[in-house]
């Protein structure tokens, strides 16, 4: 038996390319990639089926399992770019845990039939390579076992090294990164950049300045309720879809009519990855702000306390609430909340099997739970921030109703062509956030003191089939500011706004009054 596995490593190099290149978008080829992406890719290659090497003691097998996983990776990714229009970083990488204590939210994208034929096929090949071959351990002896994997281990760390060190500038956009460096050097240079970048102080929140919250200089009887929706997927798709009935948002059209402010909101997310607008939104910082951080801020945010729009309120004499009906510990929330000034946070214990509506607790169960909330918290004026859940996908698992198409796609006919299945699904949803916005206004209004409500998406829905026919959405989401206290003067024309402009708007029109807020261009702050 040779002292060194050429064979298996060799064949398991070359094998990487080739699932490398079942990537969609694919990245430039391997030649063009330049000399240290290229270094990275075989380092990484060669420091992976080593370790695999010594935990398995068989070298084909270590080859075969290392591309089966790169394979899942792949996949991941392909997955990823269809339904999120972002490919597999390595912040993606937890999301795999999640994926077990989440499945719901995760393998349908995946795809079921797949991920059990390819979990069978998993288990069939670790049984036969264990029959089938020989270990090296015992037939090459301890010595030369350890030291060629070692050795493979070392090679590997310094090509990788040597490698990593002549990289391009990241670019922070995923897709752009992947094709200029390939699937393992884009992997290594944001894990690097993750550890080595620092995430932006706590000073440069708009609301960190220092002293009493603006609002505190209102009276105590003029300090409105507060509530900020964060609803799931929700969007306007008469915008891009001429097929959705015009009157399916009612009580959205109705509350536009009257708002202090509405428009479009440009969020830095996509089908998913909600803690991105929902960031930008609590804390005033763009994401581009963030660095690497941008795509899940909330691993730093779990760590430290930082000033955000709850800490403002909580400065000014508000009981600060949050309310997600989903397990708290998901995105590292039950850590975060707190972190970004909330007193409360209310996660799925505080509602039943009842308030489900479809896969999840439904925006009416919500907007009650709210109205509660207000009817009992009257000594001090409240913030409420909510996090809805209803709309969230995988829209597939559920079955389209015939009878509620005549106020969704009037015009559709049955049985549902594939493409307008999971939209008449995510329009059947999308009225019940409607109603939970009627709801809202009349549990301000009926409150005790004045009731200011902002609503927005935080990113379009997952609905590739239905893109794909119609035509994709901008990918801004509706937004708007409505108050109890109505003002003679005229209504605000529609305006764009930025996600992490959303807070200081909202502060703007609750009553603060000082300069503290008006350096951010709240119209137009992009």
């Amino acid at each position: 038996m040779s002292s060194l596995p050429l064979g298996p490593l060799l064949m398991g190099l070359a094998g990487s390319l080739v699932v490398e290149a079942l990537l969609i978008p694919r990245p430039r080829p391997f030649w063009r990639r330049g000399a240290a992406a290229g270094a990275v890719h075989l380092g990484s290659w060669c420091l992976l089926w080593s370790i695999a090497f010594l935990l398995l003691q068989r070298p084909w097998f270590a080859t075969v399992t290392l591309l089966s996983l790169q394979l899942v990776v792949v996949q991941s990714s392909n997955t990823k770019s269809r339904t999120l229009n972002e490919p597999f970083i390595c912040h993606d990488f937890e999301y795999f845990v999640d994926a077990i204590r989440h499945p719901r939210l995760y393998v349908p994208f995946f795809g079921i039939a797949l991920a059990v034929g390819a979990s069978l096929a998993g288990l069939i090949a670790i049984a036969a390579f264990f029959l089938l071959e020989v270990s090296w351990l015992y037939a090459a002896g301890l010595t030369t076992f350890l030291a060629t994997g070692l050795a493979l281990c070392a090679l590997g760390a310094a090509f990788i090294a040597a490698g990593v060190a002549g990289l391009p500038k990241l670019t922070l956009y995923p897709r752009r990164d992947l094709d200029t460096l390939g699937l393992f050097a884009s992997l290594w240079a944001y894990g690097i950049a993750l550890l080595r970048q620092a995430p932006p102080p706590a000073s440069a929140s708009p609301f960190a300045a220092a002293g009493a919250s603006p609002l505190s200089e209102l009276a105590a009887t003029d300090r409105p309720n507060v509530v900020l929706v964060q609803n799931e997927s929700f969007s306007d798709p008469r915008t891009w879809c001429p097929d959705v009935a015009r009157g399916v948002l009612p009580q959205w059209d109705d509350t536009c009519r009257q708002a202090r402010q509405h428009g479009t909101l440009d969020v830095p997310a996509w089908g998913a990855n909600t803690v991105r607008t929902e960031c930008a939104v609590l804390t005033g910082i763009a994401p581009a702000d963030w660095g690497i951080h941008q795509f899940n801020p909330y691993r730093y945010l779990a760590r430290r306390p930082f000033p955000g729009l709850a800490a403002a309120f909580k400065a000014a004499g508000y009981r600060t609430v949050c309310v997600h009906p989903y397990p708290a510990r998901f995105y590292f929330r039950h850590r975060v909340m707190p972190h970004l000034g909330f007193d409360t946070f209310i996660d799925d214990r505080a509602f039943c099997a009842a308030d489900k509506n479809g896969q999840y607790i439904g925006d009416a169960a919500v907007a009650r739970k709210v109205a509660q909330l207000l009817a009992e918290h009257t000594e001090a004026p409240l913030f409420v921030f909510v996090i809805t859940m209803e709309n969230h996908g995988p829209l597939e698992l559920e079955p389209p109703r015939r009878d509620l198409l005549a106020a969704t796609l009037p015009g559709a006919g049955w049985p549902l062509p594939e493409h307008q299945r999971s939209l008449a699904v995510y329009l059947r949803h999308l009225r019940e956030a409607d109603a939970m916005l009627g709801a809202l206004n009349r549990a301000l209004i009926q409150a005790p003191r004045p009731g200011l409500l902002g609503f927005y998406g935080d990113h379009v829905p997952i609905l590739p089939k239905a893109y794909a026919y119609y035509s994709p959405p901008t990918g801004e989401t509706p937004y708007m500011v409505w108050s109890t206290r109505q003002t003679a003067e005229a209504k605000a024309a529609p305006s764009r706004l930025a996600a992490q402009a959303l807070g200081s708007a909202l502060l703007r029109h609750a009553g603060a009054p000082s300069p503290a807020y008006k350096n951010v261009d709240i119209e137009n702050d992009l």
